[in-house]
C-alpha cells in the first residue's frame, strides 16, 4: 500500500488512506492514491455553464447557491472564485472561496 504524503492543498502531513483515496484530516481534501495517467487529462476540455472553455488562472462566478458538503456553509450565487485550476475527476475545477480551498463542478460556474 502506498504511503500517504503531505496534502497537496494545505501541505500538512496529517493524512491517511481511505479506500482508493488519501484524506487530509486537517482540511478534508481527498486525492487518489494512484495518480491518473497524464494522457487521460491531456486534451480534456472543461466548459462552464454557458459552454465557455475554462483554463487555469480564469475567474468564475457561481450561478447557483451551493451547500458545502460536511459543513453548514452555503456558497451564494454570484460568489467569485479567482485563479481557478482545472483538474480531472468528478469536480472539474479547484479554487479558493474566501480563503478556503474548494473543488467545484464546472456546470455550476460561469466565466467572468
Amino acid at each position: 500500500m502506498p504511503q500517504p504524503s503531505a496534502c497537496p492543498v494545505c501541505a500538512m502531513g496529517n493524512t491517511y488512506p481511505d479506500g482508493d483515496n488519501f484524506v487530509c484530516a486537517d482540511c478534508g481534501h481527498e486525492w487518489p492514491q494512484v495518480a491518473a495517467a497524464p494522457s487521460d487529462e491531456a486534451g480534456a476540455e472543461v466548459r462552464d455553464a454557458n459552454g465557455n472553455l475554462l483554463q487555469d488562472g480564469d475567474s468564475v462566478v457561481l450561478v447557483k447557491d451551493l451547500k458545502v458538503k460536511g459543513s453548514s456553509l452555503t456558497l451564494k450565487m454570484g460568489t467569485k472564485v479567482r485563479n481557478i485550476r482545472v483538474v480531472g475527476g468528478d469536480h472539474d475545477i479547484e479554487g479558493k472561496v474566501d480563503g478556503s480551498p474548494m473543488m467545484l463542478k464546472a456546470m455550476y460556474v460561469k466565466k467572468s
